[in-house]
């Protein structure tokens, strides 16, 4: 949204920001849960069932939610690039659902018996942060084309809605069978 009412350099200010806080919640992870999960096979099914759980009620969500897209660039206040970044900052901090994914996601793809578990998930950590400042950096720059070639596909959210519901569902499935 930033994007399209700012400017791309705004709405990459806003993922640096979002990107920075999974810092947060890797060191979370690989510090406060690892050891734990390394020790007990029992905590490893309960997370991945709750993982899988979680994962599947976000897309039971999705499937209830409307399929229609609504982009409007109304009451939003500009803000500095600092500002922007902080906001993104402290959304993804405080944001529990990304804890409850990482706590879910990560320890199904934990790929070394030698490697510490901390390196592993921190490994992961930055994977998945490059994985999604390549994603949300191209969402950023392109959102103004996105935004028009939306608003002249109506049906561009039904599309979407159901491929959100399929990769939830998808990596339910994958946490829910993976070994520890």
């Amino acid at each position: 949204m930033q994007s399209i009412v700012n400017g791309k350099i705004f709405g990459l200010a806003t993922v640096a920001g979002l990107i920075s806080g999974c810092l947060v919640h890797t060191t979370l992870v690989a510090f406060g849960v690892s050891a734990i999960i390394k020790e007990s096979d029992s905590l490893f099914f309960i997370i991945k069932l709750f993982g899988a759980s979680y994962l599947l009620y976000l897309a039971f969500k999705v499937f209830r939610s409307k399929a229609e897209l609504s982009l409007t660039s109304e009451d939003i206040p500009e803000k500095s690039m600092w500002q922007l970044f902080k906001q993104g900052f402290i959304m993804n901090v405080l944001n529990p659902k990304v804890s409850i994914f990482f706590l879910a996601f990560f320890p199904g793809f934990l790929f070394s018996e030698t490697m510490s578990t901390i390196t592993q998930f921190y490994v992961l950590g930055l994977l998945f942060m490059f994985v999604s400042a390549v994603i949300f950096s191209t969402i950023a720059i392109l959102a103004g084309s996105i935004s028009n070639y939306i608003k002249q596909h109506k049906r561009l959210g039904f599309y979407l809605k159901w491929l959100q519901i399929i990769v939830f569902v998808g990596i339910a499935i994958l946490i829910f069978t993976s070994e520890k």
